[in-house]
């Protein structure tokens, strides 16, 4: 009896054992797959952002080109219907016109009404489809003008990421969003507290914007000040975070005209004032990224506007 005890607690401690190590096999497996899970995640909302912004701009057109591609497809049936009528008509046209009898020159005139008409039916169905040709090469040339917007704003964007590099460790940086481009620069680069003169740091790079911006002319140019939540208690011309949030847009755009190839007309300064923020006013770093300048670049789209309208 003692041995087959001995026995069973020398079988529970081995079972006791084996358990534990399989355990921490599977915590071990758990942990990698659930990192990698993390990982392939963040890659899907990557992707699927990227598949957004690219079916966006084509998604309305699509869906206008199938709906012509259907009107045309009907039509074209109904063309092929009508001229099988047609050669039937004329068939029997033909045959009619060779009796000489009464009822069948009546007839026969008859069918020559009906090929009259269905000859101003082709002619309607003929011009239906020379618009519908039209309306599909409006289409493709309007594809095409996106493209090149597109593409002329991934060239403007990689110029200024390049030029504006010196500049991106002093609060500056270059993106694109929403078919614009945005280059942000904070207040320890342009301005000192409560100031609107800028410095001359943040010439320099105004500077390089103005350069840049003279040989792309097909860009129209906001300014727009921000500030953080702190009241601003100034004297003189200036009142509130209103008023300086407009100065500083308006000393931004006069630095740009120092350059003799922009048009004044492209430039819109505004001021946000402190109802923009892009990080919490609760500290100051937050603070400090909600004082900026932001300069929003937006592609002309007179051509393709034009196309619309006259469509």
């Amino acid at each position: 009896m003692k041995k087959i005890v001995v026995f069973l607690i020398i079988l529970s401690v081995l079972s006791s054992c084996v358990s534990s190590k399989k355990y921490k096999e599977l915590d071990d497996k758990y942990i990698k797959m659930r990192s990698e899970n993390v990982e392939l995640k963040d890659q899907l909302d990557s992707l699927s952002n990227n598949q957004l912004k690219c079916l966006s701009t084509l998604e309305r057109l699509q869906i206008q080109y199938d709906n012509l591609q259907n009107k045309y497809s009907t039509l074209n049936k109904l063309y092929q219907a009508k001229e099988n009528t047609y050669k039937k008509l004329k068939a029997s046209y033909d045959a009619l016109s060779k009796s000489s009898s009464q009822t069948l020159a009546y007839e026969a005139k008859k069918n020559q009404e009906l090929l009259e008409q269905l000859n101003q039916k082709q002619k309607e169905l003929a011009k239906e489809r020379a618009e519908l040709d039209e309306q599909i090469k409006k289409i493709k040339h309007l594809e095409d003008l996106i493209a090149k917007k597109d593409a002329k704003l991934n060239n403007l964007k990689g110029s200024l990421t390049r030029a504006l590099d010196k500049f991106k460790n002093q609060g500056l940086k270059v993106t694109r969003k929403n078919g614009k481009i945005y280059i942000s620069m904070e207040n320890k680069l342009l301005f000192d507290s409560g100031s609107w003169k800028i410095k001359p740091g943040g010439r320099d790079a105004i500077k390089t914007i103005a350069n840049i911006l003279s040989i792309n002319p097909d860009v129209e140019v906001m300014i727009e000040g921000h500030t953080d939540n702190v009241p601003y208690h100034g004297k003189g011309q200036i009142k509130d975070n209103w008023d300086l949030s407009v100065k500083r847009a308006t000393s931004v755009v006069r630095q740009l005209l120092k350059n003799e190839h922009i048009d004044p007309k492209r430039l819109i300064p505004a001021g946000r004032s402190k109802y923009l923020p892009v990080a919490d006013n609760s500290t100051p770093q937050g603070r400090a990224k909600n004082r900026r300048i932001e300069v929003i670049l937006t592609p002309r789209l007179d051509e393709i506007m034009d196309l619309l309208n006259n469509d």
